[in-house]
């Protein structure tokens, strides 16, 4: 018999984790993308501040549990409500472990710590060719927010922008 269960991350999980976020970064088409190892990523995950948190989803088959999702996350602030929301960097279920509710309980989890804490939301980006997970998440009672347009600096850009500039001189 099968069994699932939600829980957090502990460093031991650190290769497996890694290995599911190269997994996802294949699956959004970007198979290069991932650049940070698995040391770094425990070092974020379990340092003496971590600012980013996960929580891993298993699957128990012939009495041995093994991940088999992950929902990494981390503690964002809304100026306009004045307090602190969850957001959901990734999401990720193996393809072959889907369809057990492994998704729906990293994000029922994700819910439940945002509304124990006070959080009024719990936000995440999801790619507009990914019908299937779109619809995943309108099932959910998630709905997408259209009128906003993601923009960013990165790169050389970033470098740039980030450079020291001398102050204007007095008048």
């Amino acid at each position: 018999m099968t069994s699932v269960r939600v829980r957090e991350a502990v460093p031991a999980d650190c290769p497996t984790i890694h290995e599911l976020i190269v997994d996802l970064a294949v699956y959004e088409r970007e198979p290069d993308a991932v650049e940070g190892t698995v040391d770094e990523l425990a070092a974020h995950l379990f340092g003496d501040r971590p600012q980013v948190f996960c929580h891993v989803a298993e699957v128990r088959d012939d009495g041995e549990w093994t991940v088999a999702g992950i929902a990494v996350w981390y503690v964002t602030f809304s100026t306009w409500k004045i307090r602190h929301g969850l957001w959901l960097e990734d999401l990720f279920v193996r393809p072959e472990a889907r369809g057990r509710g492994l998704g729906r309980m990293l994000l029922a989890e994700l819910a439940r710590i945002a509304v124990e804490r006070g959080y009024p939301r719990l936000e995440w980006w999801v790619l507009d060719w990914n019908t299937p997970a779109q619809r995943f998440y309108q099932s959910l009672g998630a709905a997408a927010q259209d009128e906003w347009t993601v923009w960013r600096t990165d790169g050389p850009a970033l470098t740039a922008l980030g450079a020291p500039v001398d102050p204007p001189a007095p008048a």
